[in-house]
């Protein structure tokens, strides 16, 4: 027996090793596919003649951590690996690119100073060389550059590809053995509600 293909209204929740290990999957898939929609989002702004800054950290900053998200290891071991980003054949050191984000990612979100801007403070001097007044200077540190969140949104595509066969794998394996359950014991799981996808 095969699942079926209609969108039912409602359904009992599993909550079997298998089917949690699933809704890890699902939520991975759906990290990646946001930090793809962030990349996308970024290749667009930083096209225009000016750059919005604010949107571009908030976008890349918001790629770089569910990037990040997909690795962390769980109860259930789904989070991906060192060895998956390999697995995608994206060309270039692709494991030192993964390692890279990660640092990006942690100076950004975790690190201890200003990740936009690095500032410096002195002492202005009078003719005589007697300080004269404090001086506050800044240096802007560079946006992300396209080539960079290309690579990023390339690498988050072949894994989602990756996770996705991992998805239909373990679909399989949790609906063959939910086909195995009695309607009884069907009956006495927790009622879900299936909403249908918003467009």
């Amino acid at each position: 027996m095969t699942p079926s293909t209609t969108t039912p209204s409602s359904a009992r929740q599993l909550a079997t090793p298998g089917a949690l290990g699933l809704a890890d999957l699902v939520a991975i898939f759906d990290d990646l596919q946001f930090t793809l929609k962030c990349c996308e989002r970024l290749v667009a702004e930083l096209a225009h003649p000016r750059v919005d800054a604010v949107l571009v950290e908030a976008l890349w900053v918001s790629a770089l951590n569910s990037y990040a998200r997909c690795f962390r290891t769980g109860d259930r071991g789904m989070g991906l690996t060192v060895t998956d980003v390999k697995a995608t054949e994206v060309p270039g050191e692709v494991a030192e690119w993964h390692a890279l984000l990660g640092r990006i990612r942690d100076f950004s979100i975790d690190g201890p100073v200003n990740p936009r801007e690095t500032y410096a403070v002195g002492v202005s001097q009078s003719e005589s060389g007697a300080a004269e007044g404090i001086v506050i200077t800044s240096a802007v540190r560079p946006l992300v550059d396209d080539v960079t969140v290309r690579q990023t949104g390339r690498l988050a595509f072949e894994l989602s590809r990756l996770v996705d066969e991992r998805i239909k794998e373990h679909q399989a394996t949790v609906f063959a053995a939910a086909s195995r359950m009695t309607p009884a014991q069907l009956t006495a799981l927790p009622a879900i509600d299936v909403a249908p996808e918003s467009q």
